[in-house]
């Protein structure tokens, strides 16, 4: 195949010129991108080829009979079996067609109706070299366990109601600051159970929409049999997960989530398939193959799971259909992609340092397929929807994973910046406060690819789950116990732990990249950390549980690491800092631990020092005149010593300071912060 010059990648080696070393590795793999988009045109073109699950599967014609379609090449027979037939395997059996492909034809009853009732469970017996194994379409939109305390397996179930929920609210317009609120379904109730879709719409969303939050990013949708999994370990691709509902209950929460005017991104797992035979994709057709590479290239041994074939034209239908069928089906806005790192190399970043620069990235290590495959996803998901906003969680730092697919990137809008929350992790396990170093601490927080967007956050799930806690424990841990109500002591452990909760939050979110996440219950910092029932905890749901009525007692000091949250999401919401260019740090003091820095007209000084107060402190500011505060950690709605008068004007000296053409004289206690605003003149 010859190399192919992608037409705009002259916008990339100019924001890059490292990369004009690798223009031919760059060309080569946007020229495999085309020649799949060729084989894509081949088989019927992007539009058809992406709404394939209109024909796979199981789908209701006009005149309700039944038409079924399966791509399983390894297969010797197939035939659809359940209650509708007795599990007849000679009753309704599949035609085999070309390129493995099998039909089928259910015709309606005689009266009219559907043969196969609404719900019903049905199946497909697969039969390869003389076994056969009754199985899930691959295509499944409805998947249920009837008895999780007697089994584990879950049946596929013919979803096919009189009435369909219709979504009608107007999607809302893309942000153009995210602030998203990551969020699993399950575990959003304080109860100790499995939450529903529904119950998270009607008691859950109008939290998310008064904190500020314009977007949720929805984990554990697809569905995954291993409730722990965290829904990492997808089995059905096409299927809501059930244990939390129907897929009309999941369009009625997406849908009242439009209608508040927040942006609904979904978690998609496509690096990745559970290795389950009975109810999952493994070993659909009887082989290893099929969707998945039948060799060693098929398995991830740190994850135990199945690796997808990109290279397979039917792998990529069914992948690139799933992406269509979550937005046109449910709504969906967006995706945050899961496992990227994983995908893009062949050793799945594991044990890697990623510190072998730009010839590990264009290197043998990287992988071809994979990256065509998200070139492919991103082409067709923003050409199609201008809505669409897609995330990598990329955790190497892959040059152009998040410029346009015509320059020779991967397409992403933002990718996830992995390592801060890993930063503030080891910092407070092993660093004292005292030694905080505070230069170290800015350049990791700003040290990203330049005009590729970052989703900065200072924790999320990962950093919740059992073996890990959330930074609201690593800072107060057993306190949090005994010392959170107003009527307790505000001992020295609570003091620092509400303190420095915000001021983490702060300074991530206004120097860590150019939108913002928040994991459901850290807004208020949430204790403890998260534990799925199980056979070692005695399937407890103790921690599998978001405790919100915590933050809804007024008497507990939650309150005031709720309300911090919410203004400082009030005021990027207001003034729109996060999409409105870098910031520029014009001081960082190890000494003084202060940081100061300007971003979208907004100043922000951060002192993160254990017991210096600073009185009269000059900081630098570009823009002449009088500011005033527009939030200040230490009042006393979040908890503070209200030690900082909020009313105070702050007016401009003309000597200049720090690199900056003005000077401004500030209070600034320890461990504080206050963000200025220029008066309007």
């Amino acid at each position: 195949m010859v190399n192919t010059r992608p037409p705009k990648i002259d916008e990339l080696l100019k924001i890059d010129p490292y990369l004009h070393d690798f223009q031919d590795e760059i060309s080569r793999r946007y020229g495999v991108f085309l020649d799949y988009q060729h084989r894509i045109d081949e088989c019927g073109g992007m539009e058809a080829f992406t709404t394939s699950y209109k024909e796979f599967g199981l789908n209701v014609q006009p005149d309700n009979s039944v038409k079924g379609l399966e791509w399983a090449p390894a297969a010797e027979k197939l035939a659809l079996i359940g209650d509708f037939n007795n599990w007849d395997q000679n009753a309704n059996v599949y035609k085999k067609e070309e390129h493995g492909k099998w039909s089928l034809t259910v015709p309606a009853s005689s009266d009219g109706s559907c043969a196969i009732p609404h719900n019903s469970v049905i199946k497909i017996a697969v039969s390869r070299n003389g076994q056969t194994h009754f199985k899930l379409s691959p295509w499944a939109t409805y998947v249920t366990c009837p008895n999780p305390k007697e089994t584990v397996i879950y049946h596929q179930n013919f979803w096919n109601p009189s009435e369909k929920y219709q979504l009608k609210e107007k999607r809302p317009a893309r942000p153009a600051s995210l602030r998203i609120y990551e969020a699993h379904v399950g575990i959003s109730s304080y109860e100790g159970k499995i939450n529903t879709y529904r119950a998270f719409a009607d008691d859950v969303l109008p939290r998310i929409k008064n904190q500020g939050y314009n977007a949720i990013q929805l984990m554990a949708v697809m569905e995954h049999v291993y409730y722990a999994s965290f829904g990492y370990q997808v089995s059905n691709f096409f299927a809501v997960s059930s244990r939390c509902g129907t897929p009309e209950d999941l369009k009625y929460l997406v849908d009242k989530a439009h209608s508040m005017g927040i942006f609904m991104l979904l978690d998609v797992v496509h690096s990745h398939a559970s290795k389950n035979v009975e109810d999952g994709l493994n070993q659909w057709d009887g082989s290893n193959g099929g969707y998945f590479h039948d060799n060693a290239r098929g398995f991830h041994n740190l994850w135990d799971s199945r690796l997808f074939d990109y290279t397979q034209i039917e792998t990529l239908r069914f992948l690139l259909s799933n992406v269509r069928w979550w937005v046109e089906e449910y709504g969906f806005d967006g995706f945050r992609f899961d496992g990227v790192t994983s995908m893009i190399y062949h050793s799945h970043g594991m044990n890697d340092s990623f510190s072998g620069g730009y010839p590990m990235y264009f290197g043998l290590n990287a992988d071809t397929d994979s990256l065509v495959y998200l070139m492919l996803a991103n082409d067709f998901l923003h050409k199609k929807y201008p809505f669409m906003v897609t995330i990598a969680e990329e955790v190497s730092g892959m040059p152009g994973i998040c410029r346009p697919v015509e320059e020779g990137g991967q397409g992403f809008d933002y990718r996830l910046a992995m390592a801060l929350p890993d930063m503030w992790i080891k910092i407070l396990k092993h660093t004292s406060d005292e030694d905080w170093k505070i230069n170290d601490i800015v350049f990791n927080l700003e040290n990203r690819r330049y005009a590729e967007k970052h989703v900065a956050y200072a924790e999320s799930h990962d950093q919740a789950l059992v073996g890990d806690k959330t930074i609201a424990f690593w800072l107060m841990d057993k306190e949090m116990y005994d010392f959170m109500s107003t009527d307790s002591p505000l001992t020295p452990i609570i003091e620092r732990g509400l303190s420095l909760h915000k001021l983490i939050r702060l300074i991530t979110l206004g120097l860590g990249g150019e939108a913002w996440l928040n994991f459901i219950g850290n807004e208020f910092g949430h204790p403890e950390w998260l534990d799925f029932p199980r056979v070692g905890n005695g399937e407890s749901f103790h921690y599998a549980r978001r405790q919100f009525n915590l933050v809804d007692a007024e008497y507990l000091r939650y309150k005031f690491l709720n309300n911090w949250d919410r203004e400082m999401m009030q005021l990027e919401e207001r003034t729109g800092f996060l999409h409105k260019g870098y910031a520029y740090t014009s001081w960082k003091h190890d000494g003084d631990k202060v940081v100061v820095f300007e971003r979208g007209g907004l100043v922000f000084v951060i002192n993160l020092h254990p017991n210096k107060s600073f009185a009269d402190y000059s900081i630098g500011v570009n823009n002449s005149g009088s500011y005033h505060i527009a939030l200040n950690s230490d009042d006393a709605k979040f908890g503070g010593h209200s030690r900082v008068n909020n009313d105070t004007k702050f007016h401009t000296f003309d000597d200049g300071y720090a690199g900056r053409r003005h000077r401004l004289q500030v209070y600034i206690p320890c461990r504080s912060a206050i963000v200025l605003e220029k008066d309007e003149e």
